[in-house]
């Protein structure tokens, strides 16, 4: 509460008098017995006695109110004059807030000669030192240049307004954008040392990356431990998740490193949801590769349960990486919940990730185990068509053993030539067996007495007539084609819900036979 004294000031500044006024002003400013300090007050009744000539009152607007509360008074550009003044007296940090106050307007609202004093101050400030002001130099320069041929992507989340381009000096700045940025980042501007970081990455320059991550990384990881995640800080232009990642990689790719802080690192970016840290962590506490082989240049014991938290992690974000490595972990025989089957169930899910060689393990087990099941040669084919098509060779060559390729059988092509065109109406169910035969090459038996519904596997055409006709054999042809897929589609609707046994309305071998004879005379 205000005492009488401090009332006294308060009347005689309410009443107009401007050294009341500006003691009233520095009173809000540094603050008193009875008012509290308060920034945007203060600036009010500084502003006031300014304009009643009290060139303290200038001073002391220049020399301490920030940027942030200028902007937000009433008419944040009315502001320049006293900054201008204050910066033509030598207050320094008073040419920075001129340039963003200018910088802040449009250009309708400022003159070419007030935007001219506006970046000779901030250019003056820059080469004193100051890096709030070397780093927006680098923006400006940036933004009318083109970034001056460098990368620095950090430039363009600038809050300034469109006119910065019209700033009449830019295209006469003696230093470079890079040149101001790292001047920027040595002054300590962390936006400007993410930015270097940032560039050097892009550039694939890791020593340089590492001279400008590792500190904010340091700063990140402490940042972390002291305070909750949930907490509202400075956004930068690289979030600490992703630095934490990229320096993390970098270091592990070296070796030779404090294991310690590596590990610390891994830890907070894989907290903040980076699936590459997830499982980067999950080897780590491993200490092995993807395939599960020990690492043997790492030192210490693996902790197991912590691995398989993280590989968790990273697994259910889509890496199909993790839930391998998973599998391997269940596989180990010094591990003390080792389990066969839960290891089986991750290879499968690394499989459905994509996983080229846990699809190829997948089809391989399914493929010795068809003696006992004879409808896991279908599933074989699945995982090695897969894996195939990833390019593994072992698979390919597998596959080729167990199933066919589609090779279009010359009969059933002749065939269908010498079929007149009012027979798909009189013949359906035969002329639509002649062109299964055509598209997958289909002997003559295996065309007349297959049972189209059940031989659609979906990835292969399953070939088994042996319960009618001894002498065949089982056989799998793949589907290679959407023209082949598109084309076992329809023929298998059109047999949708018939009895294509020898109970159906086709009838027994000899029948289809006869009637293919009647309709296609050999």
């Amino acid at each position: 509460m205000a005492n009488r004294e401090e009332l006294l000031v308060i009347r005689a500044a309410r009443a107009g008098q401007a050294p009341a006024q500006l003691a009233l002003g520095k009173r809000y400013l540094f603050g008193g017995a009875g008012l509290p300090k308060s920034i945007a007050t203060a600036l009010y009744w500084l502003d006031r006695a300014a304009h009643q000539q009290q060139d303290e009152a200038w001073l002391l607007i220049g020399s301490h109110i920030p940027f942030e509360a200028a902007s937000r008074s009433a008419q944040p550009a009315s502001l320049c004059v006293w900054y201008e003044r204050a910066f033509d007296s030598g207050v320094l940090q008073a040419g920075l807030v001129l340039a963003k106050l200018v910088l802040a307007q449009s250009g309708d609202c400022t003159s070419d000669i007030l935007r001219r004093k506006a970046w000779m101050a901030l250019e003056a400030v820059a080469h004193a030192g100051f890096g709030e002001a070397q780093w927006l130099m680098a923006q400006l320069i940036g933004h009318a240049n083109g970034c001056d041929g460098t990368d620095l992507r950090a430039l363009s989340s600038h809050s300034f307004h469109s006119t910065i381009l019209k700033m009449p000096a830019c295209d006469t700045a003696k230093k470079s954008v890079l040149e101001w940025t790292v001047l920027a980042a040595g002054g300590g501007v962390t936006r400007a040392q993410h930015a270097l970081a940032e560039h050097a990455w892009q550039a694939g320059n890791h020593d340089d990356f590492l001279q400008w991550a590792l500190p904010l990384a340091r700063q990140a990881v402490a940042r972390r431990q002291s305070r909750p995640m949930t907490d509202a800080l400075e956004e930068p232009v690289i979030d600490d998740t992703s630095l934490l990642a990229r320096c993390s990689e970098v270091l592990m790719a070296r070796g030779n490193v404090d294991a310690a802080e590596l590990e610390r690192f891994l830890e907070v970016a894989a907290s903040g949801g980076d699936r590459q840290s997830c499982l980067a962590l999950g080897l780590w506490f491993g200490r092995m590769d993807g395939n599960g082989t020990r690492l043997t240049e790492v030192r210490g014991l693996a902790n197991y349960k912590k691995a398989l938290r993280w590989l968790v992690a990273a697994g259910e974000q889509g890496l199909a990486e993790a839930w391998f490595a998973t599998s391997r972990i269940y596989l180990k025989p010094e591990f003390s919940q080792r389990n066969l089957l839960d290891s089986y169930y991750y290879v499968q899910k690394a499989a459905e990730a994509g996983h080229t060689v846990a699809q190829l393990e997948l089809g391989i087990a399914a493929w010795r185990s068809r003696r006992n099941d004879q409808s896991k040669d279908v599933e074989a084919a699945f995982w090695l068509q897969k894996a195939a098509a990833q390019g593994n060779q072992e698979a390919q060559q597998l596959l080729r053993k167990i199933a066919d390729g589609a090779v279009p059988a010359l009969w059933a092509e002749s065939a269908r030539e010498k079929l007149v065109h009012d027979r798909n109406r009189t013949a359906p169910f035969l002329v639509a067996r002649l062109e299964l035969a055509a598209v997958f090459g289909l002997s003559r038996a295996e065309a007349l007495l297959l049972n189209v519904n059940a031989a659609d596997c979906g990835h292969c055409l399953l070939i088994d007539i042996r319960d009618v006709h001894p002498r065949s054999k089982r056989r799998l042809i793949l589907i290679q084609s959407n023209e082949q897929r598109q084309a076992l589609s329809r023929i298998v609707r059109l047999f949708d819900d018939v009895d294509c046994s020898i109970k159906g309305p086709e009838g027994n071998y000899r029948q289809r036979l006869y009637r293919l004879r009647m309709l296609v005379p050999e």
